[in-house]
């Protein structure tokens, strides 16, 4: 995972500072939503060529680190 992570960059003077893709203002957020939506790896790609297969599964990884949770706590209702 590690090494697919290396594949998200964050700079302030890219996107406003919002994780993308090797630098290439392709958000992190933006390929998670569509993959969320149901587009398959191969539309995507095909949609952008810039991206490639470990480009996905790092903003998969990169959203799996951000889930890793150490405490739950129940919200007041």
């Amino acid at each position: 995972m590690e090494s697919l992570l290396t594949r998200i960059t964050i700079d302030p003077d890219i996107c406003h500072g919002k994780p993308v893709i090797r630098g290439l203002r392709y958000p992190v957020q933006t390929l998670l939503e569509l993959l969320s939506a149901g587009m398959t790896f191969a539309e995507i790609l095909a949609d952008y060529p810039d991206l490639e297969e470990a480009d996905l599964r790092a903003a998969l990884a990169f959203a799996a680190r951000l889930a890793e949770v150490k405490h739950l706590y129940a919200l007041p209702v």
